[in-house]
């Protein structure tokens, strides 16, 4: 009779660790066709001169990238993964990969010398010391059922993250009181996240799962599609009506296109709280995902 460790799936880890290297390029080289193409339908309906002018070198600038394997941007980022790890997933260790973690890193930093790309870590935050290989990664585990591995990748820069917020709300303030917010932040941001942007919503949990729940909100789907639930999904549309109507437009230098998306996500609360999280995300919008 098998072992329970003999029926599930085993992966070796320097097959994640060779996989996190070419993801962690391949997106930083490569903007996806979903906000691809968001850009340019953006494009079309811009009305002002400079905006539609800056809109055009966003779409050169991703040709450029992806021909000459080159960052689409010079902040290539934090390297945030979100990790949905299979019940029946094992894996095979191997010399100087004794973990999962220790494989994601090692493509991190692999991927990131290989790939010229700009390394933004700092080992501590006040002393500032550059840690050379961009890690340590930024993971979230997420324990599922069956034998999939599933990684998603995220390079998450600088200016976007900077203007991101949280508050604790009284659930008095309700559905105005947030809209408000989301849209306050927005202004507040102006040019700082390179816009247009990409806007995550993260309704609901605590302190820190709203926070979770707004960056999650940027990767689950693909830009411009709507929550299924339609409450929420309207949400999305009136704020990015109200967003894109701030005229600050591409880059800031003014038009009607600040923002591709929002995205709003929420999540269960306790009957005192009502936390909201708003995480900002840059026109180059570098996600990638690999399956095992």
């Amino acid at each position: 009779m098998s072992s329970p460790e003999a029926l599930k799936k085993l992966i070796r880890l320097s097959e994640v660790r060779d996989k996190i290297r070419n993801i962690v390029q391949k997106a930083n080289f490569e903007l996806q066709d979903d906000v691809l193409d968001s850009i340019k339908k953006m494009e079309k309906k811009e009305i002002s001169p400079q905006g539609k002018d800056t809109l055009q070198n966003i779409i050169e600038n991703a040709k450029i990238a992806r021909e000459e394997k080159l960052a689409l941007c010079q902040d290539t980022g934090l390297a945030v993964f979100f990790v949905e790890l299979g019940e029946d997933v094992t894996f095979e260790k191997e010399k100087h990969l004794g973990s999962l973690k220790e494989a994601i890193t090692e493509g991190v930093r692999q991927g990131y010398e290989e790939g010229y790309l700009r390394k933004s870590v700092v080992e501590d935050p006040i002393r500032r010391t550059n840690t050379g290989d961009n890690t340590p990664a930024y993971i979230h585990w997420d324990v599922i059922p069956g034998d999939v591995l599933k990684i998603t990748f995220m390079a998450k820069g600088g200016g976007a993250e900077n203007m991101s917020a949280i508050r604790m709300f009284a659930p008095a303030e309700g559905q105005n009181g947030i809209e408000d917010f989301v849209v306050k932040t927005v202004e507040k941001a102006g040019a700082n996240p390179c816009p247009p942007v990409i806007v995550g919503v993260g309704i609901g949990g605590n302190f820190e799962y709203s926070a979770l729940i707004a960056k999650k909100a940027l990767l689950r789907r693909p830009v411009g599609s709507h929550n299924p639930d339609s409450f929420y999904a309207d949400m999305e549309k009136r704020l990015l009506e109200r967003i894109n109507n701030l005229g600050i437009g591409p880059q800031g230098l003014g038009g009607r296109c600040t923002a591709l998306a929002v995205h709003v996500e929420s999540f269960p609360c306790h009957i005192a709280s009502l936390p909201v999280a708003v995480n900002m995300q840059c026109h180059s919008h570098r996600v990638l995902m690999v399956k095992f």
